[in-house]
């Protein structure tokens, strides 16, 4: 196989490097279609990374052949496709939209390069609070969970249920030793969904779950789940600042984007009428 292969390659690249009527630009001419040339060094960007030398040829063979048969069938289509005007004005249009986003973006990172302020932030996220509201539950609180087997269960139950400071710190360093897993979240809003996964527990109306049960004892046959429920907002509530400000900050910049581009189409409007270059032919 490494040899059919290796000639293969060999004579097509023979082939091709005799063509010295075209300018390769450096590059390796490795197979040529009707004045189509595939390089070498379009072969090896595609090429995937890890394969046998087998693999590589036969990746090679098969590449070639569909783009020898793309080339063939294009010039067929060329053949049989009449209405060139109409796609001709496709691939116009195409290439406007291209060079209009590729000037726009440039434009963008040039103008707005500049983080937002905190405080536009915030500004932004109170003129705009109906826009924020919770689409899925959010908690804050704190989660433990240790085996079956972990001592001094009693004050776990005790100290998980308390925020108070002492009680915080007696969990930690118990975590360290004892603990699968111990998330602190009394700072930050966490998806209400995302912790009930870390549960042995399955329930259809999380909503009412949750309003309900703010310290949650679970155990199944390895290991005991303690949670306690410090906050809890429900879907439709107003979403806090803090959870909110990824989407605000989404929100904020896209608005400026497109303050921005309108205000640049406008310059160049009114700057063309100031000019003249804007004649209306029909009254």
């Amino acid at each position: 196989m490494r040899i059919v292969s290796s000639i293969f390659l060999g004579i097509m690249l023979c082939m091709s490097c005799g063509n010295s009527q075209y300018d390769h630009q450096g590059k390796t001419p490795l197979v040529e279609l009707d004045g189509n040339f595939l390089y070498r060094e379009d072969l090896q960007r595609v090429l995937p990374q890890g394969l046998s030398t087998d693999d590589s040829l036969l990746f090679a063979q098969h590449y070639i052949r569909s783009w020898a048969e793309d080339i063939l069938l294009y010039e067929q289509a060329q053949q049989n496709v009449s209405n060139d005007v109409e796609i001709e004005k496709l691939v116009f249009n195409y290439r406007k939209t291209l060079i209009i986003h590729a000037y726009q973006q440039a434009l963008l990172q040039e103008r707005l390069a500049e983080e937002l302020t905190e405080k536009e932030l915030q500004d932004y996220y109170i003129q705009n609070k109906d826009a924020f509201k919770a689409e899925s539950p959010l908690i804050k609180g704190l989660f433990i969970k240790m085996p079956l087997t972990a001592p001094q269960v009693l004050q776990v139950k005790q100290w998980y249920k308390s925020e108070q400071q002492s009680a915080i710190e007696h969990l930690e360093k118990y975590s360290l030793q004892h603990a699968v897993k111990y998330e602190y979240f009394y700072d930050r809003w966490m998806p209400a969904l995302e912790i009930m996964g870390w549960l042995p527990l399955k329930e259809s109306d999380m909503d009412g779950f949750l309003k309900k049960n703010h310290h949650i004892e679970l155990k199944d046959t390895a290991f005991w789940y303690f949670l306690n429920i410090s906050e809890y907002i429900r879907i439709g509530e107003q979403e806090p600042y803090e959870a909110a400000r990824p989407h605000v900050k989404e929100m904020l910049l896209n608005k400026k984007q497109v303050d921005f581009m309108n205000q640049v189409k406008a310059d160049l409007y009114r700057e063309a009428s100031e000019k003249g270059y804007i004649k209306y032919l029909v009254n």
